[in-house]
């Protein structure tokens, strides 16, 4: 049942202006040696969230230098679904753990996706909880090495949630985290790698626009763009706190009256609670006009959340808990004035009150936004700052070069380091 995605194309030398020579030729070096290499990359959607995002340059990007890549979808109704979300929060710390019911949907989906991986690959990547159990059921690929690669924060996990998950990954040859410390102390665990995301600066949500063309997009969606605003993009998610941000917004407005709040989000496939949120989020803001809650229902794309991003004078990302934050990455390479919550991945993006500010409370995002506004000069140096640290770090063909040696590593083909 698995779906294949159209990757599209995409060309490293693309990329040449933008990062460093040396980081292109380990790149080459690299892909020198695993000409051919067959590689399926597996996971839960193809819109709405950062995996896909992700997928959608890497993928091509590994066809570029010579790899053979595939992309595939796992199937799934709202049953299975809702039991990954319910997952999902438990492996980041809610308290609900699954019933025996939940988990046989979830074992039942992953027996059926995994009679849909007929093809035979080298090198094949589960991405996240959801499919992670196609490596126990997978028939026909005994020769391939299997990666999990996991993109929540699994520091403070649901003891009952992430001990039903374990069985179905410790069959994995290598598993992958954003940061060392989500790596669970289980001897289940398979040899673990710590690889920070990345985002690529010449996807349409990144690439450079036009400050009037971004506010001429900005417009069409009913904000006055001659006035402040406050954004965040994110899924309408508890652990994004959009009702946090709409808190801070309102001490916020005491000061500039003036001020807008936009939340830009996107509804995925896979995230059914996310409607719930949605609308939760939409009572919460009630009746004020110049509170503007925007997601993929509404024509809201890559291209128009890069103009919200590149229009906004303070972008935030308050959240509670967070895998990493590539939101905070996207701001910050737009030179925008970034205000994010002091978890997960994001204190590796923000120098705080060098680079951007970390947050713990609504309080002390409201009293950030209002130091950026009533200074923007200076919060857009701090942010012109860590553009220079995500350019070096966070980019795109840093990820691919990580990749790469992970391959050669565990195929045994050329270096090994990385």
């Amino acid at each position: 049942m698995l779906r294949n995605v159209n990757v599209g194309r995409k060309s490293l030398a693309d990329y040449y202006s933008i990062v460093s020579r040396d980081l292109m030729a380990e790149i080459r070096d690299l892909a020198g040696h695993l000409e051919g290499l067959r590689v399926c990359h597996i996971n839960a959607t193809s819109f709405g969230g950062g995996v896909a995002e992700i997928l959608y340059t890497i993928a091509p990007l590994m066809n570029d230098v010579g790899l053979r890549t595939d992309w595939k979808v796992m199937f799934g109704r709202n049953e299975f679904f809702n039991v990954t979300k319910a997952m999902h929060n438990g492996l980041q710390g809610d308290p609900r753990s699954l019933t025996d019911e939940e988990k046989a949907v979830f074992d039942r989906y992953n027996v059926l996706n995994a009679g849909g991986l007929a093809d035979q690959y080298d090198v094949i990547v589960v991405h996240d909880a959801q499919p992670a159990g196609i490596r126990r059921y997978a028939e026909g690929q005994d020769g391939a090495k299997w990666i999990w690669r996991c993109h929540i924060d699994l520091s403070t996990p649901n003891p009952d949630v992430v001990g039903f998950l374990l069985p179905y990954i410790e069959g994995y040859d290598l598993s992958v985290f954003h940061m060392a410390s989500y790596i669970p102390d289980d001897d289940r665990v398979p040899e673990a790698v710590v690889v920070p995301p990345a985002i690529d600066p010449l996807a349409p949500k990144n690439m450079a626009l036009s400050p009037e063309d971004a506010a001429y997009i900005v417009n069409q969606f009913g904000l006055d763009v001659e006035r402040r605003l406050l954004l965040q993009v994110s899924r309408f998610d508890p652990w994004k706190d959009p009702l946090g941000v709409i808190d801070a917004y309102r001490t916020v407005k005491e000061r500039f009256p003036d001020v807008q709040l936009a939340l830009v989000g996107s509804m995925a496939s896979d995230d059914p609670e996310g409607f719930d949120y949605f609308q939760r989020t939409l009572d919460y803001a009630g009746d004020d006009g110049d509170i503007f809650i925007l997601s993929n229902l509404n024509n809201v794309g890559s291209v128009e959340v890069n103009a919200f991003q590149s229009h906004a004078d303070v972008v935030i990302q308050k959240s509670t808990r967070e895998g990493f934050g590539l939101t905070v990455t996207e701001a910050i390479w737009k030179g925008r004035p970034t205000v994010a919550g002091n978890v997960g991945g994001i204190p590796l993006q923000i120098a705080d009150g060098e680079t951007g500010w970390l947050v713990d409370s609504a309080e002390e995002c409201a009293d950030r936004c209002i130091r950026i506004l009533e200074d923007p000069e200076a919060a857009r140096a701090m942010a012109r700052r860590g553009k220079q640290h995500v350019r070096h770090d966070f980019l795109s063909p840093r990820l691919l070069r990580d990749w790469l040696a992970m391959f050669c590593r565990l195929t045994g083909r050329g270096p090994t380091h990385g």
